[in-house]
């Protein structure tokens, strides 16, 4: 970001700046010079028309009527000095072809380098014609009028000269040439300040992109605690703002993922450590087959757990990953909590519990995964054995509130603390020092969680219920 670079964000936006600019200022001058052009044309032709209207009467009754030549040069030259045009009549002779001779001119004493084109077309259509044509000179505005005169009382008339006033287009054209300069001179200083602010706004485009790059590096890098900057209230500002409350998220799954790694780590260890001390003391051959019986029986409880912290482990990792798949399907709740329930039969009898079943009389339906229902019963019902002591009862309660379904586990035993219970569906958390992985509430939260549900807790001394909620 320090160099320019042909694709840099500093350059692109000059360029679009000087683009714009120069794309304004060209429509403001193809709409301004030559409309204006055209204007001062058209209104110095209607001046010469304006003029012409005036004078030819004056022309009609001398030309062509027993006034002596000196006397009409010198009216022509008159009619010139007063409307400050030149003024020209030509002889109109036909024949074969029409021919226009310069008859007189205000100028007489220069060379006439017009060819009178308008004064044939004016002959012709017997009417008033103007238009321009260019000279060694520049451009000539020019009006062509007909004189007529009468042939009888049943012949038209005729056209006998045609009378041309012309005047040179150079304070038109000096005009627009101004016009034309100081559009090009303000055009090239505002195309040097849309430059200069492409520029400016560039740059500091590009620092603050360049602050959220070296940001966003050092967070890439695994540093979360540099922060984003966000400075304004912008664009730029949102995105800043935006990539600070993702580099929070990322900050918490990085802690969450460190400690997850050292539990996970010590939960293992534990197990492994006391395979291997009991294994140590198996081998020992002094030791006799009552003891030899009790060290293998511990062994295959660390064993299973160790299978069932793997299990755990497997699901949450697919959980998380969100590779776990769901089939919903519309499900008799009543039936999986019965069948739920007749699992722990043995577990109850070996803990001296009881399951009381508390069912609607009707089916109790539901869009869900019914392998995972069971699966989320499963761990709440461990985990009330767990955490309670022996001849605690149980029970399991099924029904439909507020377009929910709830399914609830409830125990009688000692409660969780109040100040426990905001971090009961964290991995590896336990409220007491009894047997467990910790994950077993974790994995039920996730999995309500999928099924666009949820699992509430509510516990106080002597009563711990934890409700799950799905969509109807």
């Amino acid at each position: 970001m320090n160099g320019v670079h042909l694709d840099s964000l500093r350059l692109r936006l000059s360029l679009l700046f000087a683009l714009i600019a120069i794309a304004v200022l060209g429509l403001v001058y193809v709409a301004v010079v030559p409309g204006l052009q055209a204007r001062l044309v058209a209104d110095k032709l209607t001046d010469l028309t304006s003029i012409g209207r005036r004078f030819s009467p004056q022309l009609q009754k001398s030309v062509g009527s027993s006034v002596r030549a000196p006397r009409i040069n010198a009216l022509v030259r008159q009619i010139a000095d007063q409307s400050s045009a030149r003024v020209t009549v030509l002889l109109v002779v036909s024949g074969s072809r029409l021919q226009l001779t310069p008859q007189y001119d205000s100028f007489s004493a220069v060379k006439i380098d017009l060819d009178f084109a308008l004064a044939s077309v004016a002959a012709q259509t017997r009417r008033t014609v103007s238009g321009t044509e260019v000279t060694s000179g520049g451009r000539v505005g020019e009006v062509a009028i007909p004189l007529t005169f009468s042939r009888g009382k049943h012949r038209p008339p005729a056209v006998g000269n045609v009378v041309v006033f012309s005047a040179p287009l150079r304070d038109a054209e000096r005009a627009v040439a101004v016009v034309r300069a100081r559009v090009l001179a303000a055009a090239g200083f505002a195309l040097a300040l849309a430059v200069l602010a492409g520029v400016l706004v560039a740059a500091t485009l590009s620092r603050r992109v360049a602050r959220l790059e070296r940001v966003a590096m050092r967070v890439a890098a695994g540093d979360f605690t540099t922060t984003f900057p966000v400075d304004r209230d912008d664009e730029l500002g949102r995105l800043a703002a935006t990539l600070e409350d993702m580099r929070g998220q990322l900050a918490e799954l990085d802690g969450a993922r460190k400690r997850f790694i050292a539990t996970a780590s010590h939960e293992l260890r534990t197990p492994i450590f006391s395979l291997g001390g009991f294994l140590e003391l198996i081998q020992d051959e002094e030791l006799d087959e009552e003891t030899r019986d009790r060290f293998l029986g511990q062994v295959r409880t660390q064993v299973d757990r160790l299978g069932k912290l793997a299990t755990d482990l497997l699901d949450l990792s697919k959980l998380e990953a969100g590779s776990l798949e769901l089939r919903l399907e519309p499900t008799d709740l009543s039936l999986v909590v019965r069948a739920v329930a007749s699992e722990f039969e043995p577990r109850l009898q070996a803990h001296d519990s009881n399951l009381e079943l508390r069912l609607p009389g009707s089916r109790l339906r539901a869009l869900c995964d019914p392998e995972r229902v069971a699966q989320v019963l499963r761990i709440l019902i461990a985990n009330a054995l767990t955490h309670t002591p022996p001849g605690t009862d149980i029970v399991l309660t099924a029904g439909r509130r507020d377009g929910h379904v709830r399914l609830g586990v409830g125990d009688f035993g000692p409660g969780i603390h109040r100040t426990m219970l905001p971090n009961i569906f964290e991995p590896f958390f336990t409220s007491d020092d009894a047997q467990g992985s910790g994950l077993g509430l974790a994995i039920a939260h996730e999995l309500a969680e999928r099924m666009d549900g949820d699992l509430l807790v509510e516990s106080q001394p002597g009563r711990t219920t934890f409700t799950l909620e799905l969509p109807a």
